[in-house]
């Protein structure tokens, strides 16, 4: 994969773009008002691997609570606002890391030259992020639709906005729950512009279905060579995204945190619990940050040999499962000893 070369912004101290690594995004779904339960909420992503915090500012209300939030966690925030150009700067003057507006959709030329102004003072950054679900209604008109040129015109006219005020601390954002739309959009934006892209599959969906189409979505794009930073948007708690992200960065080989982990599908040759046992190996290993790739197969005919590459594994037997480490075998346990076994050699590793 050869990614695509753009400029470098930093946002708080995460750099994306240039050839920095592709950070991981979340949002929150707390009530920004509520201090306490949106610390919390971000604290626990930041320790799942959340590199970058957005939470939505609908009101001063919201804004006003932003320097309290910041002085409590340790990743950058960004402030997600619309239409209010106010609000954006009282989220600069709050110490936020980022904001996330559209510059064409927050007032006139004089409340945007605020906006820039006040960000190029605090050197945050501005993400552009354009939306199928509210593109300009004579965009609509022009392309009989939502289609990839109109996300683009879209894009480029608030790029526009920014440039003409010798703003160039840009991130750019296309996001569609159609994914060839969301797609087509990228490549033919990336061929006009150098800004790092933040990518993501909008309105994915819940948890199970909206994780497949958003390593689809994001999967293709990175193995383009295109993102630099992305976010898993799945309806529940922000949690599952994190987890979806960095497997589909390990799967592309971008990025390792964490435990990865191999386990066969079983067959008629399973002899032990190898399903409930899989599950026990992820719920235990979940919060484990190191870059360790961990094997659960089902039988000592393919499972070593398959697995060779894992730091540790189990291969299962008739009420007895092995241990091995890089294909090797270690030791020979009762199939009730093989979750603390195997604990136990990890925590060797």
């Amino acid at each position: 994969m050869n990614r695509r070369k753009t400029r470098l912004i930093n946002v708080g101290s995460v750099p994306v773009g240039g050839d920095s690594p592709i950070s991981v995004q979340s949002m929150t779904n707390t009530d920004t008002r509520d201090v306490a339960a949106t610390v919390a909420q971000i604290k626990e992503l930041a320790e799942l691997g959340c590199e970058i915090i957005r939470v939505a500012v609908p009101d001063e209300a919201a804004a006003a609570k932003l320097r309290d939030i910041k002085a409590q966690i340790n990743i950058p925030l960004i402030a997600d606002i619309h239409f209010n150009h106010k609000l954006a700067l009282k989220a600069i003057a709050a110490g936020v890391d980022g904001l996330r507006i559209n510059p064409g959709n927050i007032g006139g030329k004089s409340k945007v030259l605020e906006v820039v102004t006040a960000a190029k003072d605090r050197v945050i950054p501005i993400r552009i992020g354009v939306n199928a679900g509210s593109l300009e209604r004579e965009l609509l008109e022009k392309y009989n639709g939502v289609t990839p040129g109109a996300l683009v015109e879209s894009a480029l006219k608030h790029i526009t906005i920014l440039e003409k005020l010798n703003f160039y601390d840009i991130k750019i954002s296309l996001k569609a729950s159609n994914i060839p739309l969301m797609l087509e959009a990228y490549r033919q934006l990336a061929k006009e512009v150098d800004y790092p892209f933040h990518i993501g599959v909008t309105e994915a969906g819940t948890v199970n279905s909206g994780a497949i189409k958003s390593a689809v979505g994001i999967g293709i794009l990175l193995s383009e060579g295109l993102g630099d930073t992305l976010r898993v948007s799945l309806t529940g708690h922000p949690r599952h995204e994190l987890k979806v992200a960095y497997q589909i960065l390990q799967s592309l080989g971008l990025r390792r945190r964490g435990v990865e982990i191999i386990s066969c599908p079983t067959c008629g040759r399973t002899e032990i619990d190898l399903i409930n046992i899989a599950h026990q190996v992820e719920d235990r290993l979940q919060k484990l940050d190191k870059p360790i790739k961990v094997a659960v197969m089902g039988c000592v005919v393919n499972g070593p040999g398959e697995a060779r590459e894992a730091d540790v594994g189990i291969a299962g037997g008739k009420g007895v499962g092995i241990i091995f480490r890089k294909g090797e075998i270690v030791k020979k346990v009762p199939e009730g000893k093989l979750l603390e076994e195997l604990l136990a050699e990890i925590d060797k590793i």
